[in-house]
């Protein structure tokens, strides 16, 4: 969604700040909805202020590239398509490297396999399950 979402004329930008919700979206494609269509102009505003403090903020303490990263991996986790894409082009323009992408990429998988885990263990506890009993963990991680 990020890279769809249209300036606001009144809003002050830099010349590296990407498209940020306003209260009048743009169509994403001919014939198509507006990104952000159903939300009200006023919540519009508010996540586009939301945005723009989280990733343009002087105050901000991770550089771009590392916050692009981030992003990546929690859009991928939260399945939003066009963060992933948005994100994706960001971070590619902040010098990111392919290794750096992927290794990220690999990290969201990661820690969805997990929360997978935890899901099926908290449902095993409440059922009281245990189809395969072992002692321990059956992997080691190596520090």
């Amino acid at each position: 969604m990020d890279s769809k979402m249209a300036k606001q004329p009144d809003q002050k930008t830099t010349a590296s700040e990407p498209d940020v919700p306003s209260s009048n979206p743009q169509p994403q494609a001919p014939g198509k909805p507006a990104s952000y269509s159903m939300m009200e102009p006023k919540m519009r505003r508010i996540y586009g202020e939301f945005y723009r403090e989280i990733y343009f903020s002087e105050a901000k303490h991770l550089d771009t590239k590392t916050q692009e990263l981030i992003s990546i991996a929690a859009s991928l986790v939260a399945k939003c398509q066009g963060c992933i894409e948005g994100h994706l082009k960001k971070a590619m323009a902040a010098g990111a490297t392919e290794e750096e992408i992927s290794e990220t990429i690999c990290i969201a998988a990661a820690i969805n396999a997990a929360a997978i885990i935890d899901l099926t263990d908290i449902a095993a506890n409440n059922l009281e399950i245990n189809h395969f009993p072992s002692e321990g963990p059956r992997f080691k991680v190596n520090k």
